[in-house]
């Protein structure tokens, strides 16, 4: 039998929750679950834009990356899911390191998450409007680009603004309709690609051709960024129907049904290049020019229409995302108490989802202002995203076998699991700083860090001069659960 520890929701599940009516309980089901965290990865985005980044330096060894990323992952995944299956909560990672290691660290873990979910719903704002005028420029197109530029950052913002804003299961159901019409276009083009060339061998793959262990390193590196954001939807502990199943499944199935679709397409798109030009490294649409070379420039168009359009579903998912983590905070005295409600008929954290949006869409439209390129705009703002995810992966690994401890649950091989973890982890990150990027990557560590350090610094604020607003904190982040007297 379970412990009461593990069966417990949060406290802060069990207390009122700000303005409205709360999060809806009992709402969603595996699939509208599953669509937030395969929303937040954008998979289409990674055969469509991120694979040819990943090629120029894994080389043949691209899809070898990609193998252990999704290992590496599934790796994470199972520490996460320590907690899933136990903790039922909107604020997900944040809380998931606090009952590991304490209120401090779970703080660090619910800013670095927020951050990580912030920066990445911006970073995708220009991924999307970076593939919409692909789009614009295939049908003719072409005069106007920085008034469309302006003009489909505003409105995809605007639009995953109102349906997070609006409802959880029909933001969820956009986003897997989005994913699944795109994913089906792309395996199509890998599909009749491989029919048309009559062979699924690709020898210089296989033997690894021109591939070392650096080249190996540095791709695992580029390929672990594709998958952030697998875990979003633990944010939905609230919302899902039979959380403590449903979500660490989706967890689960998120990355290796993921992990599986950028295996195969990063095997298909480095064969398929042989000889093309643009080579796969610098092209700009490498799945349409895939279509191409057999005559399928339809489907390659209607691609580049789901890529786009799956950057949107990413844009969605991450402030859906983020929202949920804010309201958690906003709830415990750490932000604001307006973010910390419900809308009253929506039922959706409707103050926390604006201001996401707001910040999301100012980060993207600053960076055009300032005249930086659409893909470097990406890459800064998707990089200071990532740190926020490395770091909260690393407490939640760390944490996971003290909080099976403190439950009485611990074996030897969560202990080795953790353990693996943390080191593939710190693996990823040093391949971020070491050797050191050029200008402006080399800086960003340190805005991560000044990110980081105003929420902490809040939090140890608020601990000497009004302990007492933080009352809700150590409920949650310590497991002091509220048990209903009732029950």
């Amino acid at each position: 039998m379970t412990t009461a520890s593990t069966t417990q929701t949060s406290h802060f599940e069990a207390a009122a929750t700000g303005g409205g009516s709360g999060l809806k309980k009992n709402y969603l089901s595996f699939p509208e679950i599953a669509a937030q965290s395969i929303g937040t990865i954008a998979p289409s985005g990674t055969p469509g834009l991120v694979i040819s980044v990943v090629f120029a330096t894994a080389g043949n060894g691209t899809w070898l990356s990609y193998v252990f990323a999704t290992i590496a992952l599934l790796i994470v995944a199972f520490q996460i899911n320590v907690f899933a299956t136990r903790v039922a909560t909107p604020g997900a990672l944040y809380v998931y390191a606090g009952r590991g290691l304490g209120s401090f660290a779970g703080v660090i873990s619910g800013w670095a998450l927020l951050i990580g979910y912030v920066f990445t719903a911006a970073a995708v704002v220009n991924g999307t409007v970076y593939t919409a005028l692909g789009v614009f420029h295939a049908v003719g197109l072409t005069a106007s680009d920085q008034a469309l530029t302006f003009g489909i950052a505003i409105v995809a913002a605007i639009v995953a603004w109102w349906l997070a804003y609006r409802d959880i299961r029909l933001s969820t159901r956009t986003t897997l309709a989005i994913e699944l019409a795109t994913i089906v276009l792309i395996l199509t083009v890998l599909v009749v690609y491989f029919l048309h060339r009559g062979n699924v061998v690709d020898n210089a793959q296989i033997h690894l051709e021109g591939v070392d262990f650096e080249k190996l390193r540095l791709g695992l590196v580029l390929a672990f960024f594709s998958f952030v954001g697998f875990e979003s939807a633990a944010v939905l502990g609230a919302e899902a129907k039979d959380p403590h199943r449903l979500i660490p499944r989706s967890v689960i199935v998120s990355v290796i049904g993921v992990g599986l679709l950028f295996i195969v397409s990063a095997y298909g798109l480095t064969a398929g290049f042989r000889g093309v030009e643009p080579p796969l490294s610098t092209a700009e649409a490498p799945l349409t020019t895939l279509a191409n070379t057999f005559g399928g420039g339809a489907i390659g168009f209607l691609v580049s229409i789901g890529v786009a359009l799956s950057f949107f579903a990413c844009i969605l998912g991450s402030i859906n995302a983020a929202a949920r983590v804010l309201y958690t905070l906003a709830n415990h005295g750490l932000f604001h108490g307006s973010a910390g409600s419900t809308h009253i008929s929506n039922s959706t954290p409707h103050i926390a989802v604006t201001l996401v949006a707001l910040i999301a869409l100012g980060l993207a439209l600053a960076q055009t202002i300032s005249g930086w390129a659409l893909l470097d705009g990406y890459g800064i703002l998707g990089s200071i995203a990532t740190y926020g995810f490395l770091v909260s992966y690393f407490l939640v690994s760390l944490g996971a076998p003290f909080y099976l401890r403190r439950i009485g649950e611990l074996r030897w091989y969560h202990v080795l699991s953790s353990a693996i973890a943390i080191v593939l982890l710190g693996v990823v990150l040093l391949g971020t700083v070491y050797p050191v990027p050029a200008w402006p990557y080399n800086m960003l560590p340190y805005v991560f860090l000044a990110l980081l350090g105003l929420g902490v610094a809040y939090f140890l604020f608020l601990r000497v001069v009004a302990p007492d607003r933080l009352v809700a904190v150590e409920a949650d982040l310590l497991g002091k659960d509220t048990v209903d007297s009732r029950a």
